[in-house]
This record gives C-alpha cells, sequence and structure tokens, in this order.
C-alpha cells in the first residue's frame, strides 16, 4: 500500500518542535517506511569516521539527521505562512495538495 504524505522532496518547511523549533529549511529527501524527512541545515549532528582507504585521516562530519514528518509543516509558497494541507481534486479531476488556510492549490 502507498501512503500519501502530505511533504514531498523540494518543499519548504518549517519545524514545529524539537531541538530545532521555528528553523525553516528545504527538504532533501522523504523517508517514506520510517514517516522522516531529511531537511536542509536542521537537526545537524556530528558523525564520526573511521580512517579508510578513501579518507586517511578520518574525523568528524556533520550531518543532517531525519527528523519525523509530524515535526515539521509545509510553508505556502504564496503567503511564506505554515499551512495544514490537504487533497482535493482540480479542474481536471486529478487529486492535488491546497492550503487549508487560504484554500488554494499548492
Amino acid at each position: 500500500m502507498n501512503k500519501k504524505l502530505k511533504i514531498k522532496s523540494g518543499d519548504t518547511v518549517k519545524v514545529i518542535s524539537g531541538n530545532d523549533k521555528g528553523k525553516t529549511g528545504q527538504v532533501i529527501s522523504v523517508l517514506i517506511a520510517d514517516d522522516k524527512v531529511l531537511v536542509e541545515d536542521v537537526n545537524v549532528v556530528t558523525k564520526h569516521v573511521k580512517p579508510s582507504a578513501q579518507n586517511p585521516e578520518g574525523g568528524r562530519n556533520q550531518q543532517e539527521a531525519p527528523i519525523h514528518i509530524s515535526n515539521v509543516m509545509l510553508v505556502n509558497p504564496a503567503t511564506g505562512e505554515p499551512t495544514k494541507v490537504g487533497r482535493k481534486k482540480n479542474d481536471s479531476g486529478k487529486n492535488q495538495r491546497y492550503s487549508k488556510a487560504t484554500g488554494e492549490f499548492i
């Protein structure tokens, strides 16, 4: 069964809870099986890397960690404000996302 999530890659989202509350960023990828998203420059963690043939020095890398999808909210491109998202049929009969605050399609 395909899950229908309300956030897609490339969307701009705002974090509404957690340590990074209030930050805004673009979605890098959506992890459908885990209900999580990777957001650019949000929830950045330090990953220790062992030395290897490609990276003989090893070291520490900064990278984004996934956030649960319930902790982010889509930002309406027209208004710039976070909004709840719904689905309804457009003029051609295809389901499309819309902003519940303004009623316009996203």
